[in-house]
């Protein structure tokens, strides 16, 4: 308000230098908003906020720069495949203090976890629990999570071999499963988790379609809907990956 105060009177009395050399104010055009933090039990809020969650530099602090990322494609090894320990080693590891509900006993230590996945920038973290041990068990699970819903790897649809982790989730009706691919994994298991990364991988290199999608997968349409339905962050990541190239969203 100041400047454009001090424009207006130069314009009064001096037109053409205010004209010259005092640019217009400029403002943002939109401003976005997700969580902050991934500390919600409720699964739902919980993806939701991971999804919004930002993947770039400034995450380390708990910040968000980039609102608008939902699936970022970023290409790389199966980080799904590491274990823990290995995972652990590619992450910068952070404790620090919360405050909030929970009593006095919550605040005495940095039981809080941050980890940082530094060769994709991802971020997760974990606040809800009085044991570092129990946050950083947490954070690395959600970080496993983020990687499946964000991180792409390359499929050939062309000449497309599913791997076992991807053949575990999908139902019985499907015509690609076998004897050897056991029970079907429900949403609750964590081995969902990299078969959903697999189904992922399919449905973006099919370019969102639900149809292409499920021909490779040797279910009908509706099988292959009713499966990214029934989890959260599938659902919305699907989702995100139509929206992207103009298509309806799944309900």
């Amino acid at each position: 308000m100041a400047m454009m105060a001090v424009a207006a009177l130069l314009h009064a009395r001096f037109p053409l230098i205010a004209r010259r050399t005092l640019p217009s104010p400029s403002f943002p055009s939109s401003v976005s908003y997700c969580p902050r933090t991934l500390l919600s039990n409720e699964f739902s809020y919980r993806l939701q906020s991971i999804i919004c969650f930002s993947s770039s530099e400034g995450g380390g602090s708990g910040g968000v720069n980039d609102s608008d990322i939902v699936v970022s494609e970023v290409e790389g090894p199966n980080f799904l495949k590491y274990s823990d320990e290995e995972l652990m080693k590619q992450c910068k590891f952070e404790t620090f203090r919360v405050s909030g509900p929970g009593g006095q006993h919550r605040n005495k230590r940095d039981s809080a976890v941050r980890l940082k996945h530094l060769p994709t920038g991802i971020v997760a973290q974990a606040v809800e629990d009085r044991s570092q041990h129990k946050n950083r068990a947490s954070a690395l699970n959600r970080l496993r999570t983020l990687l499946a819903i964000k991180v792409r790897n390359k499929v050939d649809t062309e000449a497309y071999s599913p791997p076992p982790e991807l053949l575990q989730i999908l139902p019985p009706k499907s015509t690609i499963r076998t004897s050897s691919s056991g029970s079907q994994i429900g949403p609750n298991n964590p081995k969902f988790v990299p078969g959903m990364q697999a189904l992922l991988d399919v449905i973006s290199a099919s370019d969102g379609s639900i149809a292409d999608s499920a021909k490779l997968l040797g279910l009908s349409t509706g099988g292959l809907s009713r499966l990214i339905l029934s989890h959260d962050g599938l659902r919305m990541a699907v989702n995100s990956m139509r929206a992207a190239k103009g298509m309806k969203p799944l309900k």
